[in-house]
Parts: structure tokens; sequence; C-alpha cells
């Protein structure tokens, strides 16, 4: 277990999100193979918006996603590496401006406390290269009790074929 991974859980723990380490949780989260870049080579793949909120932990302006209205069946991915995060089943509309969903594929995310604007929050990560994709809160609906508060700029959307 590495220090973001163990942090995470703690911070989880902390926030009354230990769900994850519940020995009932019926799927297994996979082994995600880490994606490392240097800051340039991300600089080159990125826009500015998305260096800024992956990279540095910036945050998009509230309504400003496309993402917010989308309602077809499908899968948001991270934009930076692919790795899918969030199928839309678990898409909700919380009504903070921001895409929101209730639960995450197993593993695909890790997270840390955020200790910055004064207060105890715990920030995301993509699983396979770092990125910050938002916050998780405890005031979601059920089943889960959670919301991953999601920057829509560094989530891409893929429709299902059918």
């Amino acid at each position: 277990m590495d220090r973001r991974t163990f942090i995470g859980l703690a911070a989880g723990g902390a926030l009354g999100l230990t769900r994850f380490a519940l020995p009932g949780n019926a799927i297994a989260a996979e082994r995600i193979e880490k994606l490392v870049r240097s800051n340039a080579e991300w600089k080159k793949l990125l826009t500015s918006e998305q260096y800024d909120i992956l990279r540095e932990d910036g945050t998009e302006r509230p309504y400003s996603s496309p993402l917010l209205h989308e309602k077809r069946k499908g899968v948001y991915v991270c934009v930076a590496c692919d790795l899918p995060l969030f199928p839309s089943r678990f898409k909700y509309d919380s009504r903070t401006g921001w895409p929101s969903f209730y639960d995450v594929l197993p593993g695909h995310v890790e997270t840390e406390a955020d200790r910055t604007l004064l207060m105890l929050r715990t920030e995301y990560h993509c699983a396979r290269c770092g990125g910050h994709h938002g916050h998780v809160f405890n005031d979601g609906p059920k089943p889960t009790g959670l919301r991953y508060c999601s920057n829509g700029a560094v989530l891409r959307f893929v429709a299902d074929r059918a």
C-alpha cells in the first residue's frame, strides 16, 4: 500500500467512507498499472484548463461542463489516460453545478485528505495517472450515500454502442 492510498483510506474512515474496506464488498478492485509522465509531457497532452485541474488541483466553474446535462448510457473516462471511472448509471443531479456520481468503478480512483480551504475534505484522483478529478462527500443518495463531485473538463463521455 502506497502513502496516497493509506492517507486516503485513513481520511475516508475519518469521514465515514469506510465501505471500500468492508469485508462484504462483492466486487474486487482490479490492479491498475500507473502511468507516469513529466509535467512537460502533461502540458503537451492537456489543455491549460485540464492541466490546471488534473495536475494542480484546480476546479472548473460550476455549471460550465456540458457533461452536467449528459443523459445517455455509457461511461465517463479520465481525459488524460482513458481509464473508465464512472458508468452513467451512477450519475445523478446533485444540483451543485458539477457532474456527480454516487459510486465509482472499484479500484479506479484513489483518495487522500485535502486540508485546503480550512476544512478536511476527501480528494479523489485517477488510479492510473494520478490526476485530480474532484472530491467525494458523505451527502449523496442511496445506496452508497456518497457524492463524487467531478470536474467535467477532465472527464470524457463514451456512449454505449447500442
